[in-house]
């Protein structure tokens, strides 16, 4: 899945145990709307640098893996829902925010490919990719 959006946060990684990390950044999708969405993500490993390299307002293209999974707690079953992201790259032909103007532009980047449409809209007919 891919998601397009402007860094509002990132967070420092997190050492889990010995042998696994993680690191959460939100994404805010949305935003020219009346009800923006702040979508929360997860990088872990060898992964969590990979948000060093971005600051907060940049628009980036989120590529991500949407994973859930069961829990038998005193209270019942529970469901938790993660959304991981395995590529974090700069939105093609989006213009740098004042905070992003720091980082180098790429301008090679500007080829003319189609941008892709967001995955989270709050139009139902958007989303008729899904089998239900």
């Amino acid at each position: 899945m891919e998601v397009t959006g402007t860094l509002k946060a990132k967070f420092e990684t997190q050492k889990v145990s010995d042998r696994f990390q993680k690191r959460e950044f939100v994404l805010t999708t949305e935003a020219n709307t009346p009800y923006p969405q702040h979508v929360s993500f997860q990088v872990t490993q060898d992964k969590c640098s990979m948000l060093d390299q971005f600051a907060d307002g940049e628009e980036l293209k989120v590529q991500f893996n949407l994973r859930g999974r069961e829990w038998n707690g005193p209270q019942g079953i529970k469901y938790f829902n993660t959304l991981e992201a395995w590529r974090i790259e700069r939105s093609q032909g989006a213009s740098a925010s004042p905070q992003a103007s720091q980082s180098s532009h790429q301008s090679s980047n500007s080829g003319a490919s189609a941008p892709s449409a967001p995955v989270f809209t709050s139009n139902p007919a958007d989303n008729d990719d899904l089998p239900f």
